[in-house]
């Protein structure tokens, strides 16, 4: 089961991203991109999962107790890392190569986001049972 896969795929069209993956809030694989295999896609949702909620916890830091978190991009020898808020309760996490063009892929995700907001988000149902 991974209906949204295409999505994150069409993403990482983008010149030295790696993969890609869309998780809940409690860490549970939504999505992944095809060139991650379940298992380690799980193992990373998970810990995306625990990087957004370290990442909440600190914007305080920034003077904004309480503010919406929106993206972290973390950055190691040879890639980033960029995790960003994908709606209600879900995380879109990307990886790159150290020679990514930061801007375009953050931009790329600010898209991918606005589609994948439009996908998880079902229309209210209508209540067929009330009375005119």
């Amino acid at each position: 089961m991974n209906t949204l896969g295409w999505m994150l795929d069409d993403a990482l069209k983008m010149p030295e991203t790696r993969h890609a993956v869309l998780l809940s809030a409690d860490g549970l694989l939504m999505a992944h991109s095809a060139g991650i295999d379940r298992d380690d896609a799980e193992r990373h949702a998970a810990a995306m999962s625990a990087l957004q909620s370290l990442a909440r916890a600190t914007a305080e830091f920034c003077g904004q107790a309480g503010a919406d978190w929106r993206q972290t991009v973390s950055e190691f020898a040879g890639g980033f890392v960029f995790l960003a808020a994908a709606g209600p309760g879900a995380y879109l996490a990307v990886s790159a190569t150290d020679r990514v063009d930061m801007e375009a892929v953050s931009f790329r995700i600010q898209e991918l986001v606005q589609r994948l907001g439009k996908e998880l988000t079902s229309p209210p149902r209508q209540d067929a049972g009330s009375p005119a």
